[in-house]
């Protein structure tokens, strides 16, 4: 039997016996409690006529009970499909009906929203219900605690049927289903399987030199491929105690790192620059810190040496990948200078290909910029019921189409030149313009709209929103409200400019290059 991540769950315990796998506030629970919690819920699975294939949904930030809820999912021989806690009942909707999803496992009532009731049911004839992981909520749902009960004491699931379903799923499996936008508007679910993953994240741990002494605090977000693979893969393929963080909030961040004796702390370049800019830093006790891992942005040079110097974290790597090559494709590795860390995102990992590609499709010189394309394990099975934008993104020699572009240098440092066209990163998070534009139009007075990724100081960059309206009483703070109503608040533009018409091209679609021009002018004017 090939290894899965529910077995791998099963040698965490052979490995590291009653070792603490979870610390969240007061809950402690060991690899075997966990195994224990996991399979209770995986019987209830079971028992509801959940079958080997199916797939399930988690909507909640970074709480224990996701984990729980993942490996449970994967114990029952089924697939993740995780959905980002930023979403408003629309998107969430969206992704459920896409996926196919049977259950969704999801926060309650949480930051005075009531997550389970912003589902809009009547779009979901395949969800046969939802489990509610913490607080309560006004739609009908199981309780996390009664689920836990329920398969054993009134469906008479028995431990050896959980088992059963274990030995059943096989390396090939599909293990998760991961929706990533792109630039047609239209979420695309990345199909990956357990062997894929469970060799991408032992490398990459091995890479980053993790083992079971670290104490890793988990602040990216569960529901993104680093949080869920990087994050609850890797500690439980070595043995890690994982201390999820709810929330991003600094001073908290730093009361945990001294209290909890964190080793490793990973997140975006932006998550180092506010630790280095609390005032009282040098307060609290840092001493335990020893490792890091960073990426998605340009990282100043001197943002690596501060990292080291002041934090006194000593490993400081940073990658690249995305969805549909597991997460990773290239990583920089112990030794390598902070120029190279800084301005690269190392090489490709043991056992994959990574290569750029001119315009017409030829092996890019050393530091030639072309298309960056990868091919190996890691390489995605293929978007879920998609199989055009799967062959536009694999092609007949196996190289994944990133989309992005770069160059290698001599060494095989892979360094990022540009990103997917039109995309913007806003806050560490990527923001397709096509999916908020698609998003946008779905206010009954939007004619039509277009969104540009613009450059501020603060959030790096910011979306700004071009409309056409059909009421002239639509106003952008009106617009404001109705975005952050029905978008995740990343996705939010901070600028909404009402036109006329959109400047269309000679094939009729909107001619963004022209709107940056208006952009700038109407900034220029209002120096």
């Amino acid at each position: 039997m090939s290894q899965t991540i529910a077995t791998a769950l099963t040698s965490a315990i052979e490995k590291f016996d009653n070792k603490v796998f979870i610390e969240d506030g007061d809950l402690s629970l060991t690899f075997r409690d966990t195994e224990q919690l996991c399979h209770q819920a995986a019987a209830t699975l079971i028992g509801r006529g959940f079958a080997l294939g199916d797939r399930a949904a988690i909507w909640a930030p970074n709480i224990t009970e996701w984990v729980l809820a993942a490996l449970a999912i994967h114990c029952a021989g089924g697939a993740v499909v995780p959905i980002n806690s930023r979403f408003k009942g629309l998107e969430a909707t969206d992704i459920l009906a896409a996926s196919g999803a049977k259950w969704l496992f999801c926060i309650g009532d949480f930051l005075n929203t009531d997550y389970p009731s912003q589902i809009d049911r009547s779009q979901l004839n395949q969800l046969q219900g939802t489990v509610v992981l913490q607080g309560g909520s006004q739609a009908p749902h199981s309780a996390w605690l009664d689920w836990l009960a329920e398969g054993k004491e009134r469906l008479q699931v028995a431990p050896e049927q959980v088992k059963q379903r274990i030995a059943l799923v096989t390396g090939e499996h599909c293990s998760d289903i991961i929706f990533t936008s792109g630039t047609t508007g239209k979420a695309k679910g990345v199909i990956t399987t357990h062997q894929q993953n469970l060799r991408t994240f032992t490398i990459w741990s091995d890479l980053v030199g993790l083992d079971e002494s670290d104490r890793y605090l988990i602040i990216n977000p569960f529901f993104h491929s680093f949080g869920y693979k990087a994050g609850i893969l890797a500690c439980l393929i070595k043995g890690c105690t994982l201390l999820p963080q709810l929330v991003f909030d600094v001073d908290q961040v730093l009361e945990r790192i001294a209290a909890d004796k964190v080793t490793m702390l990973p997140g975006p370049p932006t998550l180092y620059q506010s630790l280095l800019a609390h005032p009282n830093l040098n307060d609290y006790d840092l001493s335990s810190l020893t490792k890091a891992t960073t990426g998605a942005a340009v990282i100043p040079t001197e943002l690596i040496d501060n990292i080291r110097s002041r934090l006194g974290i000593t490993t400081v790597l940073t990658a690249y990948g995305l969805s549909e090559s597991c997460g990773l494709a290239t990583m920089c590795r112990h030794g390598d200078p902070s120029a190279t860390i800084a301005s690269t995102s190392g090489r490709a990992i043991p056992g994959i290909e990574v290569a750029c590609l001119d315009s017409d499709g030829r092996h890019c010189d050393a530091d030639e910029i072309g298309e960056i394309v990868i091919r190996g394990f890691n390489v995605m099975q293929s978007y879920l019921d998609n199989p055009e934008a799967t062959a536009e993104s694999i092609d007949s020699a196996g190289w994944l189409h990133s989309g992005d572009i770069g160059s290698l240098d001599s060494d095989g440092n892979l360094k990022i030149t540009d990103r997917m066209k039109d995309m913007y990163i806003s806050g560490g998070f990527n923001c397709y313009p096509a999916e908020i534009e698609s998003n946008l139009n779905r206010h009954p007075s939007i004619v039509m709209s277009a969104v540009i990724g613009i450059q501020e100081t603060l959030m790096g960059e910011v979306g700004a929103a071009f409309m056409q309206s059909a009421d002239p009483q639509l106003n952008a703070d009106l617009m404001y409200q109705w975005c952050r109503a029905n978008m995740a608040n990343y996705k939010v533009p901070k600028h909404f400019i009402f036109v006329d018409s959109l400047p269309l091209n000679a094939t009729g679609k909107i001619h963004k290059p022209t709107l940056r021009e208006i952009w700038s002018q109407s900034q220029s004017s209002n120096v």
